[in-house]
């Protein structure tokens, strides 16, 4: 498996855990009142946060464990990330369009900070889901 597959798989777990562990502890805070009133920033940095650090410890650990062969990029490795990113880049735009659009509709902040980080998890998975569909099932240019 190359290193950029690998890099793929990291990114889409710990997204995914990360922004389950947020929902849970968000959610778990709801009680009686409006979720809009939800103590969410302190979950929101500790989950982003939490997410950058396993996916940099991750990620060292996978290139440590890696064959040398696994770790060059080719062409075609560049290819796919791009294309994945650029997959992964629209959903973080509409999350921003979101925001933009709540923030001028005059929403709570919560919705807000939730929209741009609805955002950004789409866009790591989705991002990661084509990079990794475009390893397993090929890759063919436009």
């Amino acid at each position: 498996m190359a290193a950029e597959e690998k890099s793929a798989w990291i990114m889409l777990m710990v997204s995914v855990v990360a922004y389950t562990a947020y929902l849970v502890v968000v959610l778990g805070r709801v009680g009686d009142g409006p979720l809009a009133e939800v103590s969410y920033a302190a979950p929101l940095v500790w989950t982003i946060g939490g997410a950058i650090v396993a996916g940099i410890v991750l990620n060292i650990a996978a290139g440590v464990i890696a064959p040398k062969e696994a770790l060059r990029k080719d062409q075609r490795d560049r290819e796919i990330n791009q294309f994945g990113e650029h997959i992964g880049q629209s959903f973080a735009v509409i999350g921003g369009v979101t925001a933009m659009g709540l923030a001028v509709a005059e929403f709570a902040h919560f919705w807000i900070a939730n929209a741009i980080y609805l955002g950004f998890v789409l866009s790591a998975i989705l991002g990661s889901i084509a990079k990794i569909f475009a390893y397993r099932k090929g890759f063919h240019q436009w």
